[in-house]
């Protein structure tokens, strides 16, 4: 016999005791976005990489290092998707989209990243995310964080921290890129080799550093929001005012840039401290340039993204562990007793949807199928025997409750467990 075969590491299996808070977060945002608004897009796992590296820029580390990239048979480089936007916006442009501007989006999917596998942080990994095309003003922006809001409330989850920062405009970029690109030339020795590379290429990336003494370094560094003018401040004032109107707290992080080359004015993270370093669980921000980068005219965009698996996590910290189990077991004494057992069991699926009944497949003696019942944990046994099936009726055992047992004629069973059904919600 062979060795068994693992999952690929960071690439894990999602198990029956979690899939609660999977189906309660999937059908939470589901519901939200709808009270928005919001229509679902489904786009391709596998888009070309130029989707990517020209949306999310070159000198990134998703896609310097973390990208799933391959060549196909005819030598064009494809890439597993390692983050929705751009697979979206490149499927608003193909699809021709735009035309009903504003567009309302939200999608939900597997996404890759080559990453060190750590909490919080895999390999493969699940998004939900929101996107707004052709509106670009600050009360889209706003409406995004309260819709945020109104979903972590509907998820039981403890007080997230909101941080909130300007990016301005590409010109202010520009000129705050010089500043930052000036100052750190001054200070190249305490750079290491990653910030060495990006000094030349993109200094703003130098700020997403995890490197401690490359932080200290930037305490003094200028700041983006000297570079602001007039109509990018007021842009983020009304955003500002706009959040404290809808009464969502937040923190401005004035070295806030989001590690997606694409984004402009407001961007913002939604943070725990209940998950350790990857505190990180939903982010996002404007991205006005994005459309003209993939290819079409000018057209205002802005979204948000949220990891599902941090998300879980936080949930899993709040919540009860809940076993669905089965309403009734079905047991069915002597082989003949099968046939007109399975039947039956599909006819009380058809007259009570609600119902869970799980049949005993496989055999088993008597005494072993109790222990089966027992184990699935259902309240009540369903038993059935040939000269029940010839009388057409059954036994309800109680298994949970200090309850006689019971003979129920088939044509009346369906009501029974109705009844039943409807006392034991």
């Amino acid at each position: 016999m062979g060795s068994t075969i693992n999952s690929i590491r960071g690439m894990h299996d999602t198990l029956p005791a979690d899939m609660h808070l999977w189906h309660k977060l999937e059908k939470t945002v589901r519901d939200v976005f709808s009270s928005y608004g919001y229509e679902e897009i489904r786009v391709p796992v596998v888009e070309k990489t130029a989707v990517f590296s020209r949306a999310i820029g070159e000198v990134t580390d998703v896609v310097e290092k973390e990208m799933y990239t391959f060549e196909d048979r005819n030598g064009d480089l494809l890439s597993l998707r390692p983050e929705g936007t751009a697979g979206v916006v490149r499927a608003v442009l193909q699809n021709g989209l735009l035309y009903a501007a504003p567009v309302r989006l939200w999608y939900m999917g597997q996404m890759f990243r080559r990453e060190r596998p750590q909490k919080g942080r895999t390999r493969q990994f699940h998004q939900v995310g929101a996107e707004v095309f052709g509106a670009k003003g600050p009360d889209v922006d706003a409406e995004l964080l309260v819709m945020c809001q109104r979903i972590w409330n509907k998820l039981g989850l403890p007080p997230l921290r909101l941080e909130v920062n300007t990016l301005g405009t590409s010109e202010e970029r520009a000129a705050y890129r010089g500043a930052l690109h000036t100052f750190l030339t001054e200070r190249k020795d305490g750079l290491d080799e990653d910030s060495l590379r990006r000094l030349d290429k993109n200094p703003l990336r130098i700020l997403d550093s995890k490197n401690p003494a490359v932080q200290e370094l930037l305490a003094d560094a200028p700041v983006l929001s000297d570079c602001l003018g007039t109509e990018s401040r007021e842009y983020f004032d009304g955003f500002l005012a706009l959040l404290d109107g809808f009464g969502v707290s937040y923190t401005v992080n004035p070295r806030l840039v989001r590690g997606l080359d694409y984004y402009s004015h407001a961007v913002f993270e939604w943070i725990t401290d209940q998950l350790g370093a990857q505190g990180t669980v939903c982010a996002g921000g404007r991205y006005d340039s994005l459309v003209e980068i993939q290819g079409g005219r000018p057209w205002p965009g802005v979204g948000f993204a949220m990891g599902q698996e941090r998300l879980i996590e936080l949930m899993r910290q709040h919540a009860e562990p809940q076993h669905q189990a089965p309403h009734v077991y079905l047991v069915m004494a002597g082989e003949g007793s099968v046939p007109g057992g399975l039947q039956l069991a599909e006819s009380l699926r058809d007259r009570l949807p609600g119902l869970r009944i799980q049949s005993n497949l496989g055999s088993g003696s008597f005494k072993a199928q109790f222990k089966r019942a027992d184990r699935s944990q259902a309240p009540l046994a369903l038993v059935l025997g040939e000269d029940e099936l010839n009388n057409r009726q059954a036994t309800i055992k109680h298994l949970r409750e200090r309850q006689p047992q019971e003979t129920i004629p088939f044509d009346k069973l369906p009501n029974w467990l109705e009844t039943w059904l409807a006392v034991h919600k």
